[in-house]
């Protein structure tokens, strides 16, 4: 039986910096139908569905065409959003968690990610990559990542990793992408650990994996996503959309 992958885009109403975000005009279109129309590019994904707890972020998503699934509002993340969708649809084996306000996310990078989880059973959970330089490296508002020989995460970071003392040759960084791959059977697993020290320390839900032993598949791509956290960022990512267009 084919293996069935779904792409859920969490998406809620009540951003701290950027309240209404997913609704955002955008080059002509609410940001989360950008997110969604990326995803249906996705040609190794068979369902993309927006996850919310809002009515008025369901009522648009409906209006352009999206399946919509309604969740609780008392989750703390968007995974446990995720996984509320994922736990009721019987059909599908994994799920890829697409960030909500990445517009410009590219369809290669969601069905490279579904391809990596369909051809490897093995593989719990996947994510991606690209290599950085300069003052991001620096910066914690950009999460590293260290990979070991098999493309496997090490650890993920707001702090420059590797440390550079001495060496012959400069270490590659990489700045880490927030797309997510699980089998659904781990996800769901997933959802009922408890925030674990490492997670709490970085506020980096991924090293909750980590910390219980799970590897994490880091699939290294050319693609740069943006994602949208304030206003001040519309204008840059609109640009974007208009080159890609």
């Amino acid at each position: 039986m084919k293996t069935k992958i779904a792409a859920i885009i969490p998406a809620r109403w009540a951003s701290t910096r950027f309240p209404g975000k997913p609704l955002h005009p955008i080059a002509g279109k609410p940001l989360v139908q950008h997110v969604w129309e990326r995803c249906r590019a996705a040609r190794e994904v068979d369902y993309v569905i927006v996850a919310t707890d809002d009515m008025r972020i369901a009522a648009a998503a409906l209006a352009f065409g999206a399946e919509v699934s309604l969740t609780s509002a008392r989750h703390r993340s968007g995974t446990d959003r995720v996984a509320e969708v994922a736990g009721r649809m019987p059909g599908i084996s994994h799920v890829i968690n697409v960030q909500g306000d990445e517009p410009v996310i590219d369809p290669a990078l969601i069905s490279r990610l579904a391809k990596t989880l369909r051809e490897n059973p093995e593989i719990e959970m996947a994510t991606a990559a690209n290599a950085v330089t300069g003052e991001q490296i620096a910066s914690p508002h950009t999460v590293k990542v260290v990979l070991d020989r098999a493309s496997d995460a090490l650890y993920f970071s707001r702090s420059a990793i590797p440390f550079f003392r001495e060496s012959d040759s400069t270490p590659r960084y990489y700045r880490h992408q927030g797309i997510y791959g699980y089998s659904k059977t781990f996800l769901l697993q997933f959802v009922k650990w408890k925030p674990t020290p490492l997670e709490k320390a970085e506020c980096l839900e991924q090293l909750r994996a980590l910390e219980h032993g799970v590897k994490i598949r880091v699939l290294i791509t050319r693609s740069v996503s943006m994602g949208i956290d304030t206003p001040e960022d519309v204008e840059l990512v609109s640009g974007l959309l208009m080159k890609s267009s």
